[in-house]
């Protein structure tokens, strides 16, 4: 039995008991200062509790950024640089197959590869990046561009988003990663990121590619100019499509971090800004299985805390991340499965490793980085 008794939740906590779905005007409400962030947990904690049990997931991974040169001037990045840059790189093959073999070295189900849009390399050459990878270590899943570096490609071929999706396919590609979002209300991501691919053409891209047999993830990037409106305005988006589709996996949240962007001036989000996120979200996207407390950019104690706020994955090993930690992020560049294990054993969960198709990781004990994948695993569809 749930403790609520704010008078302002009533209603919300009668809906999230039933099982039915919140309004936007309920997604506004819980948004207000004034309604109780704990009971707003609480809440959050039972949806996430009904669907995904006592468990907390995590998978050992590897961020690959093959390139931060980038056309695109969004002044919430501090990743990307220009062609003369000093800080500018592209990864030649022979780096990024040394990548792979590290990957599979440490055990790794799962590569997470973003970029930057380089504007003097054609579509072949990141669809080489997926052959190349694939074809030297098939049982590594390749989690691979984002709607908006899908939209490029589309431009660079003259060819569809359909089209572009199935070359990738064929050459490896595993899933979609959910960067790109941002916000979608027009009136904000007009001011953060003008010329990328705007909220229909992300949505598009991710329709086309469930259609097509692939699994997603969503994200949303929170804490700079947007307002509560807009945060809703996109959580409802993202369920609108799930319905239609059923093809995301995960939802994660993603904190802004101002430091060394074009909007330096604006303050990071607080904790409780992040736990408010996570539970509003988890409460408004009732046919997402998942909700991710991304370690990397929450800090590791907010993603603890977040486990009872609605989460139920934490992410993982995370080895190589670039984009966040050139942003400001202090967290540390990697954890090992251990402090994973014990981050969320001393939040009250259960760890299960995961691979990137939320299917349950048996590990050889003698051999870490050998694995299998156990069909039946305890991940709740949605």
């Amino acid at each position: 039995m749930l403790l609520t008794t704010h008078p302002k939740l009533k209603p919300i906590r009668e809906k999230v008991e039933a099982g039915a779905r919140l309004s936007a005007e309920d997604g506004l409400l819980l948004y207000e200062p004034d309604t109780p962030l704990q009971e707003i947990g609480e809440l959050a904690n039972l949806v996430r509790e009904r669907i995904n049990g006592h468990v907390a997931y995590y998978n050992i991974n590897t961020h690959l950024n093959p390139t931060n040169v980038c056309v695109y001037r969004c002044n919430f990045c501090a990743f990307r640089a220009d062609l003369r840059d000093p800080k500018g790189y592209v990864m030649t093959d022979e780096q990024i197959v040394a990548r792979g073999r590290e990957a599979v070295e440490h055990g790794c189900t799962e590569m997470h590869i973003v970029g930057g849009l380089h504007h003097q390399k054609p579509f072949d050459w990141y669809l080489n990046i997926v052959r190349i990878l694939h074809d030297a270590y098939p049982p590594l899943h390749l989690k691979a561009w984002t709607a908006v570096e899908i939209n490029w490609f589309e431009f660079l071929t003259k060819r569809t988003v359909q089209a572009v999706l199935q070359d990738l396919i064929d050459a490896g590609l595993g899933s979609l990663p959910g960067g790109g979002a941002e916000i979608f209300h027009p009136s904000v991501r007009d001011q953060i990121c003008e010329h990328k691919a705007d909220a229909d053409k992300w949505l598009d891209v991710h329709r086309t590619a469930h259609q097509l047999g692939l699994k997603t993830n969503c994200t949303m990037l929170y804490g700079h100019l947007e307002q509560p409106s807009h945060r809703i305005d996109h959580l409802v988006r993202l369920r609108q499509l799930q319905d239609e589709t059923g093809g995301f996996q995960t939802f994660i949240p993603l904190a802004f971090h101002p430091a060394n962007t074009g909007l330096s001036h604006i303050p990071k989000p607080s904790s409780l800004t992040d736990l408010r996120t996570i539970a509003v979200s988890r409460l408004m996207l009732d046919n997402i299985p998942h909700v991710k407390a991304y370690w990397i950019m929450l800090g590791v104690g907010t993603a603890q805390v977040a486990l009872s706020y609605g989460a139920d994955d934490i992410d993982g090993t995370v080895r190589h991340e670039l984009i966040y930690h050139d942003a400001g992020a202090t967290t540390p560049e990697a954890l090992s499965v251990d402090d994973i294990r014990r981050l969320i054993a001393a939040a009250g969960r259960e760890p299960v490793e995961r691979d990137t198709l939320y299917r349950l990781v048996v590990r050889e004990p003698a051999a870490a980085s050998r694995w299998s994948v156990r069909a039946a695993a305890p991940c709740v569809a949605g």
